[in-house]
């Protein structure tokens, strides 16, 4: 398992994709490096809007987490060499574990250090808050590395539906549409980050942390089993 890990986590970490990566994950921080010292800062409502929620839980995050999860299984897949994996002696879900895990390796850095830095210039140093936001970030991305890895084995152009899912259903549809929020991943990822502030965080109105986190774990059950049901059943060239 460990071979199939250090593999996988050297497919993911191409000189771009890093580059890339590195680049949406600093764009939160910049803005909100140039607003706070403004006289025209927004309030802590506003900032968790504008930054926390729309650009880095429901942009920055997912984006950077489907570019990174999804193709897992897509070398494999492409270069018909999947048959080679399955063909060994590990079981379906100690392969599952070994991609998930890579692509969780690869993404946290990058999602996590730009919730750390933002929320840390953003609240001033309160490191109850930016906790509070680290924390949420982490979270959402075991919950979108799940969901994406399992993409990454139903289709070949997993990137491309990703990305239409994190436009539509996480940007739009979740942030405009009341009921859908309840089937969101940025919808229990900000509510973990209200629970663990609520001092901060007071204004909305949020699932508690302790469902946030029983929902969080449920959707990564759930995407893992699927996905280990999928690389079992799935015809390997």
């Amino acid at each position: 398992m460990g071979s199939v890990f250090v593999l996988t986590v050297g497919q993911l970490t191409g000189r771009w994709r890093l580059i890339i990566m590195t680049v949406l994950a600093v764009m939160p921080l910049l803005f909100t490096a140039l607003v706070v010292g403004s006289p025209d800062a927004p309030f802590v409502s506003e900032f968790e809007v504008i930054v926390l929620s729309t650009m880095l839980a429901g942009s920055i995050a997912p984006f950077i987490v489907v570019s990174i999860a999804s193709p897992a299984f897509a070398n494999e897949i492409e270069d018909q060499t999947l048959a080679n994996l399955t063909l060994s002696p590990l079981p379906r879900w100690r392969i599952v574990i070994a991609k998930l895990g890579a692509a969780i390796v690869v993404a946290t850095p990058f999602v996590v250090g730009s919730a750390f830095f933002t929320s840390y210039v953003g609240f001033n140093h309160d490191m109850t808050a930016t906790f509070a936001v680290t924390a949420s970030a982490f979270v959402g991305v075991l919950m979108y590395a799940a969901i994406f890895v399992w993409l990454g084995l139903v289709t070949r152009q997993a990137i491309a539906v990703g990305l239409v899912f994190v436009v539509l259903w996480e940007g739009f549809f979740s942030g405009y549409v009341a009921g859908i929020r309840f089937l969101s991943v940025r919808h229990y990822a900000t509510a973990l980050m209200h629970g663990l502030d609520p001092r901060r965080f007071v204004e909305a109105r949020h699932v508690g942390p302790g469902v946030a986190i029983g929902v969080a774990a449920g959707v990564f059950a759930l995407f893992f089993f699927l996905s280990v049901r999928r690389l079992r059943r799935m015809d390997v060239p």
